[in-house]
C-alpha cells in the first residue's frame, strides 16, 4: 500500500508528479494517521509525524515518489454578507465568539458551514445569508493554526 509521509503546501510540489487526487471535506482535512482511499478508489496510508491541516491544492508526498493532490470538497455552506464593513466585522465577531470556523472571501463575504442556529442569529443581526455548495477553507486560527471547530 502507498504510504504518505508528508504534506507539502500548494505550489510547493511539482504538479506533474501527481499520482492521484483525494477530495476531502473540511472536517476530514486534519489528520495524522489513517487508511484512506484516493478519488480513483486506490488505498493509501496517511502516516504523518503529527496531525496536520491539509488545504486545497496541497500535495501528499508518497514514500518512494509522487504526490496525491488534496482537493477541498464542496460542502453545504452559507455566505454571509453585511451592508457595511463595520457590520461585517460585527458579524465576524459573533461567529468567532461561538468558536465557529470562518472563511473570509476576497470580496469580504464571510463563509461558514451551514448551521441553522447560526444562520438565524446572523439574520437577526441583519446579515444577508445565502446557502449553497462550495469548498470550505476557513482561517487557520492565530494560536492553534488548525482551524478546527470546538464542539461545545
Amino acid at each position: 500500500m502507498r504510504r504518505v509521509i508528508a504534506v507539502v503546501a500548494a505550489g510547493g510540489w511539482p504538479a506533474e508528479t501527481a499520482v492521484g487526487e483525494v477530495t476531502l471535506a473540511f472536517d476530514q482535512r486534519h489528520r495524522r494517521r489513517l487508511r484512506m482511499t484516493d478519488d480513483a478508489g486506490r488505498p493509501f496510508l496517511l502516516d504523518l509525524d503529527h496531525a496536520t491541516r491539509m488545504a486545497d491544492g496541497d500535495g501528499l508526498a508518497v514514500e518512494g515518489g509522487g504526490f496525491i493532490r488534496v482537493c477541498a470538497a464542496a460542502e453545504a455552506v452559507c455566505e454571509v454578507r453585511a451592508a457595511t464593513a463595520a457590520a461585517a466585522a460585527r458579524l465576524a465577531w459573533h461567529i468567532g465568539n461561538r468558536h465557529t470556523p470562518l472563511q473570509v472571501l476576497a470580496d469580504g463575504t464571510l463563509r461558514i458551514l451551514d448551521d441553522p442556529v447560526l444562520v438565524a442569529m446572523l439574520e437577526h443581526l441583519g446579515a444577508g445569508v445565502t446557502r449553497g455548495l462550495a469548498p470550505f477553507t476557513p482561517e487557520p486560527g492565530a494560536y492553534a493554526g488548525n482551524g478546527r471547530r470546538h464542539d461545545h
